[in-house]
């Protein structure tokens, strides 16, 4: 792309269709269309090395990158989640940026309904999976040592198209995948989490799955391939090897290397069977076969790895779970143990920010956490359970039915 131009993010088609119009909306009849415009006007906590100067978005640092990357000068905006005058699937998007050679803006959005768990990221003018009610913007910058975009300005518009039913899975998708530890302790993960000693959580090759800083929206359960440990972790970084993989999906719709089995990462297949020349999506020579980096606590005290290899990962925001809760403690990981008594053996941890599932509840041990004193235990895994005063439920009672 070359400077100064106008950059639309919807997809041609789209345009043409009008989902996007090239003209601006009038404030006054935005809210009454369904359109708005993204505010760029200031820069928060939940952002990552984005700044903002007379309502103009652009890169903070052009030579920082997140601690997986290899090279290039990467940010995003999060927008305020925004509640839509009626039902949308597709959120359509116009962006007028000046994008140097070597540049670019991407803008993805996200839904959900009411207390729901969020939709993966999506392509703006792409169709997300259902209709929702709430959404969610990511606008993404991308630059070089010497050259970074600026965004001027990003409408937005929401539509309602014809789709077929997406009925999740009651059962999330679980596949065996070649794990690599992360490490890389003080590096910034890619949505702004400085790396700790220790630390729990995971990467995935696709920004889809990538859990807003202090979050755990999309959240895998880790084990051993005889399942005898495992943890819950949050995903907060893009990596190892690809970016754009998001190899848990059905070819269509993953964004990349559509010809490839589901479940089998990029990586697998570059180095196992010279697939794409035996390059990632960003044109390295792919050294190992991973779909999965670990963080050090992770990866040695959740896990119990000694060494990278196979691991089986549920990817816990594929299914349709009756209930759901966020972990949360002072930092530490809460154990998860094969029973509800505080002598039950344990089975693996439950990162802080991890988000479960909670198949059933039992009453148990009594145990004082994080919010409050309570005898109620969630079974958030097969032989998995963990105290509910660790879990915000948004109730002290349960909400999930007894085991």
């Amino acid at each position: 792309m070359v400077g100064n131009v106008l950059v639309r993010r919807a997809v041609a088609a789209l345009l043409a269709a009008g989902a996007v119009t090239a003209a601006a909306t009038p404030a006054s009849a935005a809210e009454a269309s369904g359109a708005w415009r993204a505010d760029l006007s200031s820069v928060d906590s939940d952002d990552v090395n984005v700044a903002t100067s007379s309502g103009a978005l652009t890169l903070r640092d052009s030579a920082w990158r997140p601690a997986d990357r290899a090279a290039g000068s990467e940010g995003y905006l999060l927008s305020a989640e925004r509640r839509l005058s009626a039902p949308a699937n597709r959120i359509a998007a116009e962006v007028a940026a000046d994008a140097p050679q070597g540049t670019s803006v991407d803008v993805d959005v996200r839904g959900r309904n009411g207390a729901d768990d969020w939709t993966e990221w999506t392509p703006a003018g792409t169709s997300l999976p259902r209709a929702v009610t709430v959404v969610q913007t990511r606008i993404t910058l991308s630059g070089t040592s010497t050259a970074r975009p600026t965004v001027r300005d990003v409408a937005l518009t929401s539509s309602l198209a014809p789709q077929a039913n997406a009925i999740a899975a009651a059962t999330p998708l679980t596949y065996t995948i070649y794990a690599t530890r992360e490490g890389l302790t003080g590096h910034t993960t890619a949505n702004g989490h400085v790396i700790t000693s220790n630390d729990h959580f995971v990467a995935l090759p696709s920004g889809k799955a990538l859990s807003p800083k202090g979050t755990g929206n999309y959240t895998v359960r880790v084990c051993k391939t005889d399942n005898s440990r495992c943890e819950y972790a949050p995903v907060w970084d893009v990596g190892p090897w690809n970016t754009k993989d998001d190899y848990w999906n059905p070819p269509s719709v993953r964004a990349e290397f559509k010809d490839l089995p589901q479940g089998q990462p990029e990586a697998y297949a570059a180095y196992h069977n010279g697939y794409n020349g035996g390059r990632d999506d960003l044109g390295y020579k792919v050294g190992n076969p991973a779909g999965i980096d670990l963080a050090d606590g992770t990866f040695s005290s959740g896990v119990g790895l000694g060494d990278n290899g196979n691991v089986k990962v549920t990817y816990l925001w594929t299914g349709s779970a009756a209930a759901t809760g966020l972990v949360q403690t002072a930092g530490d990981p809460v154990n998860v143990r094969s029973g509800a008594h505080t002598s039950s053996s344990v089975k693996g941890l439950a990162a802080n920010y991890a988000r479960v599932n909670i198949e059933c509840y039992v009453n148990g041990d009594t145990v004082t956490g994080k919010f409050g004193t309570s005898k109620i235990w969630d079974r958030i895994g097969p032989g998995h359970y963990i105290s509910d005063t660790y879990v915000k439920t948004g109730s002290d009672k349960p909400v999930a039915p007894l085991c």
